[in-house]
């Protein structure tokens, strides 16, 4: 289900690729391929859909979230800190 891709474990917390679809009906994360698909309710204009996955994936996930590549892209590298990849495996599952 996780590609050794999507989800990779650092000293500081976790790096997942997301691949971002703008402008859907609801909020979902779902799994394809080799990244994690992030459904955005968002348009992409000024960042709006990037807050709405910082917002959503610190509600998910408990801890700080943040975007270190991709910020015009709809491919996005984020850091999850303090978080190991079992703990973040766990929390996408729920």
């Amino acid at each position: 289900m996780y590609s050794s891709l999507s989800i990779v474990e650092t000293k500081d917390g976790v790096i997942l690729t997301l691949f971002v679809i703008p402008n859907s009906n609801t909020f979902k994360v779902e799994f394809g391929g080799e990244e994690i698909v992030v459904r955005s309710t968002k348009e992409p204009v000024k960042g709006r859909v990037n807050k709405e996955i910082i917002k959503e994936f610190t509600k998910l996930l408990h801890v700080k979230v943040d975007l270190v590549a991709g910020l015009t892209s709809r491919q996005k590298k984020m850091i999850a800190l303090g978080i190991t990849k079992p703990q973040v495996e766990q929390a996408l599952r729920t």
